[in-house]
Formats: C-alpha cells, sequence, structure tokens
C-alpha cells in the first residue's frame, strides 16, 4: 500500500490510491474516499498550493490517528497536492477503510473537513487578471468546529 500521508508536487492517481485500499483488510466491509481537483471557475487560469514541509505531513499524520481511533479503521490515507495545478488536476485524495460504511463516511469528512483549517497549506490562485493569495473560507472553519464540538460532546 502506498504510504499513508503524502504531500508531494507529483500528480495524484486517485484510482491507484483507492484500488490500494480496496480488499487489503479482511474485516473491512467500506472504503470511503473523497477526491478533491482543480475546479474551473471564470479566469482561472491555475491553482498553485505551498506548505510548510515536516509541519504539513506531522499535522495530516495527527488527523489520520484521530481518524483511526476514533472510528476502528482498519486504513486511512491523506494524499495531498503542492506546487502549480491545472483546472481539473487532484488536489486531495482522502480515503478509509472501516468494518462498516458509517465509520468509513463520517472519517474521511472529519479528515477533509478538519485538514483544511489544521495543515499549514497556502493557496494561491492565477488568472487571467494576475496572481492572487487565498484567505480560509468561513465554510471550513465551521466545518472543523463541528468535528470539534462532536469530539467535545463525546467526551464529555
Amino acid at each position: 500500500m502506498p504510504d499513508d500521508i503524502r504531500v508531494s508536487a507529483t500528480p495524484l492517481d486517485a484510482a491507484a490510491l483507492l484500488g490500494a485500499l480496496t480488499g487489503r483488510e479482511a474485516g473491512d466491509g467500506a472504503v470511503a474516499s473523497f477526491v478533491g481537483q482543480v475546479r474551473a471557475e471564470p479566469e482561472l487560469e491555475a491553482l498553485e498550493l505551498e506548505h510548510y514541509p515536516g509541519v504539513t505531513e506531522q499535522a495530516l499524520a495527527t488527523l489520520r490517528e484521530q481518524a483511526v481511533a476514533r472510528w476502528s479503521l482498519g486504513q486511512a490515507l491523506i494524499h495531498h497536492r503542492v506546487g502549480r495545478m491545472a483546472i481539473g488536476e487532484t488536489i486531495v485524495v482522502v480515503a478509509a477503510s472501516a468494518p462498516h460504511r458509517r465509520a468509513a463516511l463520517e472519517a474521511v469528512s472529519f479528515l477533509i473537513d478538519r485538514l483544511k483549517t489544521e495543515a499549514p497549506f497556502w493557496k494561491r490562485v492565477h488568472t487571467t487578471r494576475g496572481s492572487h493569495w487565498v484567505e480560509a473560507r468561513d465554510s471550513d472553519s465551521a466545518a472543523s468546529q463541528y468535528w470539534q464540538d462532536q469530539i467535545a460532546q463525546e467526551d464529555a
């Protein structure tokens, strides 16, 4: 199986990553995934992501460990792309396997929601009118807060 956590400028092959998870854990009846890609927007030419090497991977590994423990996952992976990407290219692949679908689906949701605020990535968009850095979205913070609240309720 490929490394569980990977941040690289190399293009991601979502099908290969998901194929590597499928059927590997005999007790897992579910594999869930999220594949994020650069979407077409008016005037967008490319998306560029930068990260803090070492720190980013550690943040992703911590999130993975939390998900594995919380949902008793057989497997979980996060592969994230950095560098310049064209419309349609894969940015991130998050996947998890578990005995049952609910655990795998919730784990993937947790991982993608939390990585958007917990992992140090910086996004720059290149448009027909120039380039600029993008601030974090309120919706990403709200999604991450949802999981913080869920964990706090269960720990109470």
